[in-house]
């Protein structure tokens, strides 16, 4: 799995003019899922996440966490976190999962943050066109691979 984390003061997900999640501060999270991927991916992925502390103390240094801040989480999928772009210029995206397992470990993924939260999470829809809207807080964006994990 692959995550691009980005800690917002406001974020919203459209879909066919309709807004149909948002947050204010907190992560979107944009996850990508790929053919090796399994769940012990998204359990590692899920508490690393939750325990991420990268928002301001009172000192202006990154040591809180999102419970600490009162945060929420939007996740929305996106396929092309796995793009290929070595040969020619049309990404390939042969190394993102299917549909069905994509939809499984996202879906997974996202309710299991809401378990470790202990609080919903905001969601895209799976599949859909999206039109998403942030405002990068710092701006602090992390990537995190469930393959490589630095």
């Amino acid at each position: 799995m692959r995550a691009v984390i980005q800690r917002v003061s406001n974020a919203s997900v459209a879909v066919d003019g309709q807004c149909v999640g948002s947050i204010d501060i907190g992560f979107l999270i944009l996850l990508g899922v790929t053919h090796e991927d399994t769940e012990q991916d998204a359990n590692w992925l899920a508490s690393k996440v939750t325990q991420l502390r990268i928002f301001s103390d009172d000192e202006g240094k990154m040591n809180l966490d999102l419970s600490q801040v009162g945060g929420r989480i939007l996740v929305i999928s996106q396929f092309t976190l796995f793009a290929e772009t070595k040969k020619g210029n049309r990404p390939s995206f042969i190394k993102a999962a299917g549909a069905e397992k994509a939809n499984d470990l996202y879906t997974y993924f996202s309710d299991l943050l809401e378990q470790l939260l202990n609080q919903p999470v905001e969601r895209g829809i799976f599949g859909a066109d999206m039109k998403v809207s942030l405002v990068n807080d710092g701006p602090v964006t992390l990537i995190i691979d469930t393959k490589n994990k630095e």
